[in-house]
């Protein structure tokens, strides 16, 4: 399989693994981002988009006011959208994007959608969580043929690094 998608509930540890395969694999000069939340209180208030390189910009917050929304969450569709425009184009070297998250924030700006089908179209090799359950857009992804799809869990989420690692390079 060409492409890693990572799934499971909310909390079990998909970013935590993107981050610690991307730690893993910096000898390779990945490209792409995660995603962080933002506590106010030890209260989860909203998402921040950390690329690779370090650029940071604002995903969601409760406190954002604008029609784009999931959940009691506001989503910065503009933001969102300026931020990808600054992975691309992507390095010539990097071989391998990591991408947190595919899911019903990301999927509401359509320059993710075509963003996210080029990654899965080019010779590039992705590795990304997406959403346990998911609209049309994230299903479609999940039943492509060149994508390997393995839900994370208490019980797997600290063997499943060397378990990619591994695919990454007989793949």
């Amino acid at each position: 399989m060409k492409h890693v998608l990572l799934t499971g509930p909310p909390g079990v540890g998909k970013t935590t693994l993107i981050r610690r395969l991307a730690e893993r694999l910096a000898d390779r000069r990945p490209a792409g981002f995660y995603t962080a939340e933002i506590r106010e209180k030890g209260v989860r208030q909203g998402f921040e988009l950390v690329s690779l390189d370090g650029r940071r910009a604002l995903l969601a917050h409760v406190n954002l006011a604008g029609p784009h929304r999931v959940g009691k969450y506001g989503v910065d569709l503009p933001g969102f959208e300026a931020f990808l425009q600054g992975l691309t184009p992507l390095p010539p070297a990097a071989g391998l994007v990591l991408v947190d998250e595919i899911g019903k924030m990301e999927a509401l700006s359509a320059r993710f959608r075509r963003w996210i089908g080029e990654m899965l179209d080019s010779d590039r090799r992705i590795v990304a969580t997406i959403a346990l359950r998911g609209d049309a857009f994230t299903e479609g992804i999940k039943r492509r043929p060149d994508v390997e799809l393995h839900e994370i869990t208490q019980g797997n989420r600290d063997s499943l690094a060397g378990v990619i690692l591994e695919r990454l390079e007989t793949a």
